[in-house]
């Protein structure tokens, strides 16, 4: 007997670029629409069950309705009174899938109170459905059966979609070991018109290397003069990349404001309106450049101390409320402090190291080496990026000094 994806020890998440045909864009396009149109059924149905729920006099015509709108959540209803989903040859799959999602949104909210209640999706220029992968019981599941499967190195047969050209990280996967579970597949279009196809993978393997041992480790401090500095005294440099094209950007939406308003005068629809649509593309690209340099600016930084490393310390940092200061907002999101922290938590279980993260209380206020901690009236401030202790008299650069008691606050962690 084969084994669930949940299982199965080692997991991997892989997200390739794919190129459909004219043909198979309208069936993405179509299937995006109806999972969207599923999850916003939830929305409403459930709303007005909430409505009901509050009518407290038992009456039949509220407690038929009552009944219906349950019957209404099935797929089979859904089908059955929405013709256009049948005509359009949508797969039940993805509307399941999207009453899942529905349903995740809500377990999240229970569990998380501030992620909010299930709302209405509008309808914008990118989305994305859901498929699960199924295999036969008379086949033992990997990459090259079930209904998602690999067809080779470069193709990928999706049902209800067929063969579809990829490009990605997948050549590396397939060749180091075949016996890999495909989970669920999320197919997904951005705002530029790019098509992607993501995929959960499991396998009795790891899909990486095991680096060896090194015996170091490291503590580091972000902040947002540099990316980071380790408690060895190394920084790394922040690159600001949505500052720099900051200017650029403005303008460009700016000049997008303006056609949309005049669209607007001219009763002119926005997706039928060609100036506003190559101005929207033009912004999308500029946000998507951004986003691109930044992540593999993470990505390899993350790799490389992970790599390098056995036990990594970083702050427990909040992010959300940091963005709460105006005057650091615009430099936090610049960073990416929340992602950077996110890939190295996953790469420590991915690459077999630790990951730890601390509490920053204090520790820039305490001297690593006597532990003396500045109060009162010797109390740090931002400016303050150079300072020496008055107890032992030891010379400190600020980002250093935390990263070091950053460390140190680890290694009591994990003692």
């Amino acid at each position: 007997m084969s084994k669930t994806m949940s299982e199965l020890p080692f997991h991997y998440g892989l997200k390739m670029k794919c190129y459909p045909s004219f043909k198979q864009k309208q069936i993405i396009e179509t299937n995006i629409n109806a999972s969207r149109f599923a999850y916003n059924e939830m929305v409403a149905i459930d709303k007005e069950l909430y409505i009901l729920s509050k009518c407290k006099l038992p009456i039949k015509q509220v407690q038929d309705r009552i009944a219906y709108l349950k019957k209404r959540k099935s797929t089979k209803y859904i089908f059955g009174l929405h013709s256009w989903l049948g005509s359009n040859k949508v797969g039940t799959d993805v509307i399941n899938t999207s009453k899942k999602s529905y349903q995740s949104s809500w377990n999240m909210f229970r569990k998380i109170h501030n992620h909010g209640t299930p709302n209405f999706h509008k309808k914008k220029y990118d989305g994305n459905f859901q498929l699960p992968n199924r295999y036969s019981s008379k086949v033992s599941p990997n990459v090259f059966n079930g209904n998602i499967r690999f067809v080779d190195n470069k193709h990928i047969k999706l049902s209800l979609i067929g063969a579809i050209r990829v490009s990605g990280s997948q050549k590396r996967l397939l060749q180091r070991n075949q016996d890999i579970r495909i989970g669920t597949v999320t197919v997904s279009k951005d705002s530029i018109g790019d098509y992607y196809i993501s995929m959960q993978l499991a396998s009795d393997e790891p899909f990486v290397d095991i680096p060896s041992k090194t015996d170091k480790k490291i503590g580091i401090d972000l902040n947002t003069d540099n990316f980071l500095t380790d408690s060895n005294g190394e920084t790394v440099g922040n690159p600001r990349y949505y500052r720099r094209i900051k200017g650029r950007l403005a303008k460009a939406q700016r000049k997008l404001s303006l056609r949309q308003i005049r669209a607007k005068k001219e009763h002119r629809k926005l997706r039928e309106s060609s100036n506003y649509q190559k101005q929207r593309l033009l912004v999308s690209k500029l946000q998507k450049s951004v986003m691109n340099q930044r992540a593999n600016f993470l990505n390899s930084l993350s790799t490389t101390l992970i790599k390098n490393h056995d036990l990594v310390v970083a702050e427990d940092l909040s992010s959300k409320n940091m963005l709460k200061n105006h005057a650091l907002a615009m430099s936090i999101s610049d960073v990416g402090w929340g992602t950077f922290i996110q890939q190295l938590e996953y790469k420590a279980e991915l690459y077999g190291k630790n990951f730890v993260k601390v509490n920053p209380y204090n520790t820039t206020q305490t001297c690593s080496d006597c532990g003396y901690l500045m109060k009162d009236e010797e109390h740090l401030t931002l400016s303050d990026r150079k300072w020496t202790c008055p107890n032992c008299d030891a010379f400190h650069i600020r980002d250093h000094n935390a990263a070091k008691n950053i460390l140190a606050k680890g290694l009591l962690t994990i003692a």
